[in-house]
């Protein structure tokens, strides 16, 4: 391990110390196709699953998703763990061009690039965070499948391509599911977070798309300034990746507003609240309002009727009464 670019470890553990990041990248660029089939098969299995639980009783699950939420947590605060102080080291000794386009954390520092290996397939299992949306039959919005869907491809992609960049966008994305995953796994122990909580997770998120755009844009310049074979990310890349992350930030931007900023947020009307995945739920206060005023007004309507047709009935058995 080349210590002058690597970070010095407080302790490395045997399964980090053996890692071995070529062997990883064969298999990773051989079955690059599988990534596919993960993919289709989560889109039929998402929205087939809806279709099935449409007339029948949702599931609480509140255990098994206390268990999901708060192991995917601990995942996360690990990983960010073993691999921000790789970013940080870098940006003190090397500069910022050094960790746009050097991916020195997979190629010479064994436990950025174990955690960086386990990141990629990390984003195969937590496509299960869907699959307790559909079981509880909360509301599946685009933003929450899309980015499922986008995140693990691009990982493998960028992973097969070695694409120095990428340790921002898995150091950022580490720290954030840290936070993320623990309030989910709170809210799910029937935990009451503040409101301010779920806030901070979504401006995190934002946070985050900025600066992945910005990297991007660094990355870019680096290329046109320095020239390919001194900055390890392609042209294709930086595309699809500004792409993907300019896309976040406006479907999360549009979430923020719609739940904490809208008139409809602000009256409590119509609140919408972060789910167990990332997702929104809509709040079934509005709802039971609309219900219980149309109840009263059908409640009232018909007491009105009733009374109108005993008065009726009262004035006719007067009429006969007099006739006698």
């Amino acid at each position: 391990m080349n210590v002058e670019i690597t970070p010095n470890y407080s302790y490395i553990f045997d399964f980090e110390n053996e890692f071995i990041h070529q062997d990883t990248r064969v298999w990773m660029v051989k079955n690059w196709t599988y990534v596919f089939y993960y993919c289709g098969i989560y889109m039929a299995v998402i929205f087939g699953g809806q279709h099935f639980m449409q007339n029948r009783p949702r599931f609480e699950l509140r255990g098994l998703l206390a268990i999901w939420n708060s192991l995917l947590a601990m995942f996360s605060i690990m990983g960010a763990c073993r691999t921000a102080p790789e970013l940080v080291h870098v940006l003190r000794h090397y500069g910022l061009f050094h960790s746009v386009c050097v991916p020195s954390f997979i190629e010479h520092d064994r436990v950025s690039g174990f955690w960086t290996w386990l990141f990629v397939l990390s984003k195969l299992p937590e496509l299960g965070d869907t699959v307790f949306i559909v079981l509880r039959k909360q509301p599946l919005i685009f933003l929450h499948w899309y980015h499922h869907i986008t995140v693990l491809m691009y990982s493998w992609f960028s992973y097969t391509e070695y694409t120095a960049s990428a340790r921002w966008f898995i150091v950022m994305n580490y720290c954030v599911h840290s936070v993320m995953y623990s309030y989910y796994a709170l809210r799910a122990l029937n935990f009451k977070p503040p409101r301010s909580i779920a806030m901070l997770i979504t401006t995190l998120q934002l946070t985050q798309m900025v600066v992945g755009c910005a990297i991007n844009v660094w990355a870019h310049g680096f290329l046109q300034t320095a020239g390919k074979g001194s900055c390890n990310i392609s042209e294709m890349n930086i595309k699809l990746s500004i792409a993907m992350y300019f896309s976040y930030f406006v479907l999360f931007a549009r979430f923020f507003y719609k739940t904490y900023l809208s008139t409809n947020a602000r009256k409590g009307k119509r609140s919408v609240t972060s789910t167990s995945n990332g997702s929104s739920s809509v709040s079934s206060a509005a709802a039971g309002h609309q219900y219980t005023s149309s109840k009263q007004s059908a409640n009232g309507a018909i007491s009105a009727n009733l009374s109108m047709a005993a008065a009726a009935a009262a004035a006719q058995q007067n009429d006969k009464i007099k006739a006698q």
